[in-house]
């Protein structure tokens, strides 16, 4: 098998019921990862990108969140349907989704 070209990480944590930082499974994590899934399986990208479910990376407060790297590109507030976006845009086009794009000023 090849090295991939990207690899996407989605944050799968999960934390109680009313944790103060809250977590990405309870905002939709898993059904976002489901949907990244779906996208890689249907466009037969398997192989050539890599899909990884993760803990926590950091910024639970703008989750459901996902990163793309080498390109250090964090996506935050995600909903299933932008796995089809991010896809498509970024991974294929190469150029991310900007609307989703957590800055890096998000990070404080």
């Amino acid at each position: 098998m090849a090295k991939p070209e990207k690899f996407v990480y989605v944050c799968v944590n999960e934390r109680p019921e009313g944790h103060p930082k809250g977590s990405c499974t309870l905002r939709g994590g898993r059904e976002v990862l489901m949907a990244f899934a779906k996208e890689f399986e249907q466009q037969d990208l398997f192989g050539r990108f890599a899909l990884v479910q993760t803990g926590c990376m950091g910024p639970c407060f703008e989750g459901p969140i996902a990163a793309v790297f080498p390109d250090n590109v964090f996506y935050r507030d995600l909903a299933p349907a932008d796995a089809a976006a991010i896809t498509k845009e970024h991974l294929i086009g190469g150029k991310p989704v900007n609307r989703k794009v957590m800055e890096d000023r998000d990070w404080k």
